[in-house]
């Protein structure tokens, strides 16, 4: 356990990168033609599964065009070397491009579809390789195959088959170093935010639509690099390569590796290149084999082996006493700056889905400064009327203004940034990530850094890192949950994923929050606490929206209160008035319920 503890102690990083070493190393401690060839084409596969990670794993978008990417970049290559440009660099860039390009291409049209379009669209681009070849026939070769594809150079100079083998690990390093920084940025959370759910992504200001777009392009980008070098490994190129079977092969490493890890895709990539190779009939029966593999993973091997090796070092962890300790904090004395609150009005506004009117002519008005309650029996229409304000909702008639500024018809990304942010009444954490990282999310739309910034680790990338980290650390604080900073956030009790919530809403700093049944599901500190947090965002100047069912807290927190029945505003106004009103007693608290 001492040697664990000197591990451990290491920087992360060391592991990989002494991976790749010897990996680089191999060559010259005599590898033989034949286990050469197969690490390359381990490397080769490993690129395309990284992809797949990338937009299934970590943006939860199903794509299978993985394998038409591959097609592109190594016809890419191939008819650039057969016309006399041999460097290998130029045809990875080349090949990197082009398949960047049918990347947006096919990943724009699928996702204006909706719904399970980009995995179709992805699929039949696989099934359609064949006979896009074959109307070129001309250049690709067609059907025949692509040959008179000359060795490659790089920098003019001849490469022998140790230089290739050098180039491809260097490329494969490269990558996975790339794939690595983006992962572990604000980027990486924000597409695990967008797997979890689309539209708390949209209430964050994310847009799904661009980041599972960049998702899938940035994965198509190690599949258009591997079939460059794919191309150059055996100087020939033909459709068969790229077919259903490859495409299956490369879920299947996916799968069993972890979709949702960096180096799980080297893992899957490797299992699936040495172990059906070992066995003379896998052509016959590739099909059978993969399917095998995808059972393994898929249902007996959840989360892949990298969810194995997760565990695994976990367990050595507590047995080497290594578990971290909470860290103690102030928690609660953090200070709220001034908020600069909007006025939202909501102005004769009615939806209806079918024949069931939703709202009828709902009008209200929430201050700065001030708590402005919903209140309303189960089915009034509350949280209708907020999902028309963040953008969910198209209204049917009347208007909703933010400092008066139209928000209905913008997108819920646009409302968010806009300055509205709200929880919801199920919690929705994304898995995978920290507590700090959870609530840091809530920045993404507020301080940009690009992804180039975030694989570069450029000083812009780590100042706004620096920030996220600060404020979310501030807004743990707040809501009294900084010593569970580490702590994985999907794991925690309903009560403290709910202040979780109000947290990752509050960091950006809204004109307007709103709060859809926070203290649902607190205990009476957690209600205190939160309480405590909303009377501080009112003083701070905050705009505060809260829908709540519990009354007396309602009564102890408003400054206004709507009430709701049948989708129409039946009372309106201070707490007092509201709490002796006596429709609002027959149709919220019903006829002979008291008010205590």
């Amino acid at each position: 356990m001492a040697l664990w503890r000197r591990l451990r102690a290491l920087p992360t990083w060391i592991l990989p990168v002494a991976l790749g070493a010897v990996l680089l190393m191999l060559p010259v401690l005599g590898l033989d033609f034949s286990a050469s060839r197969q690490i390359q084409l381990a490397c080769i596969l490993a690129l395309l599964v990284s992809g797949l990670n990338l937009s299934l794993g970590y943006a939860g978008e199903l794509a299978l065009g993985q394998a038409a990417m591959y097609a592109a970049g190594a016809y890419t290559a191939g008819m650039l070397s057969a016309a006399g440009h041999t460097d290998i660099a130029v045809q990875l860039a080349a090949s990197g491009l082009v398949v960047l390009a049918v990347g947006l291409l096919t990943g724009v049209a699928g996702l204006r579809l909706g719904s399970w379009s980009l995995a179709m669209t992805s699929f039949f681009l696989v099934l359609l390789v064949p006979d896009v070849l074959a109307v070129f026939a001309g250049r690709t070769g067609g059907r025949n195959g692509l040959s008179g594809i000359l060795g490659p150079t790089l920098f003019g100079r001849p490469l022998d088959p140790t230089g290739f083998y050098l180039v491809i690990g260097v490329v494969l390093v490269a990558w996975f170093a790339v794939m690595r920084n983006i992962v572990v940025s604000r980027h990486g959370v924000a597409l695990r935010v967008l797997k979890q759910s689309p539209v708390l992504a949209s209430s964050m200001g994310i847009s799904a639509f661009r980041m599972k777009l960049l998702a899938y392009a940035l994965g198509a980008i190690p599949a258009g690099l591997a079939g460059a070098l794919f191309a150059n490994l055996d100087l020939y190129v033909s459709p068969e390569a790229f077919g259903f079977t490859l495409a299956t092969t490369v879920l299947a490493a996916s799968i069993l590796g972890g979709t949702t890890s960096v180096y799980g895709a080297l893992a899957g990539a490797a299992v699936m290149q040495f172990g059906p190779s070992q066995s003379s009939r896998f052509q016959e029966f590739a099909l059978v084999f993969t399917g095998v593999f995808l059972i393994v993973g898929g249902v007996l091997v959840r989360g892949g082996l990298a969810d194995l090796a997760r565990k695994a070092v976990t367990r050595l962890d507590r047995a080497a006493g290594l578990t971290p300790q909470p860290a103690s904090g102030t928690e609660g004395t953090a200070d709220i700056p001034p908020i600069k609150g909007a006025t939202l009005a909501v102005e004769d506004v009615s939806k209806a889905f079918g024949g069931n009117r939703a709202l009828d002519g709902v009008n209200f008005r929430a201050a700065p400064g001030r708590v402005t309650a919903l209140i309303g029996p189960n089915g009034s229409g509350k949280t209708t009327l907020l999902n028309m304000v963040c953008g969910f909702y198209r209204t049917d008639s009347g208007r909703i203004l933010l400092d008066g500024e139209r928000l209905e018809g913008a997108t819920p990304h646009r409302v968010a940034r806009a300055g509205v942010a709200r929880t919801f009444q199920t919690p929705s954490i994304p898995d995978g990530v920290t507590v700090l990282e959870a609530v840091a999310a809530g920045r993404y739309s507020t301080d940009r850094a690009s992804v180039l910034s975030a694989v570069l680790r450029l000083p812009g990338f780590r100042r706004v890192r620096r920030a996220d980290r600060e404020e979310a650390e501030r807004m743990l604080a707040l809501v009294g949950m900084g010593h569970l900073r580490g702590e994985r956030a999907s794991a925690l009790p309903l009560g403290m994923r709910r202040l979780l919530e109000v947290a990752r809403s509050l960091i950006a700093a809204p004109g307007v929050l709103l709060l859809d049944e926070a203290a649902s599901g607190l205990d009476e500190d957690e209600v205190d606490r939160l309480a405590e947090l909303i009377r501080r965002i009112r003083a701070a100047g905050g705009t505060v929206v809260l829908v709540e069912h519990n009354f007396r807290l309602v009564l102890d927190l408003a400054d206004d209160i709507v009430v709701l029945a049948h989708g129409q505003v039946i009372a309106q106004g201070p707490p007092a008035e509201i709490e002796t009103n006596p429709r609002v007693l027959g149709e919220y608290l019903g006829a002979a319920q008291e008010v205590a």
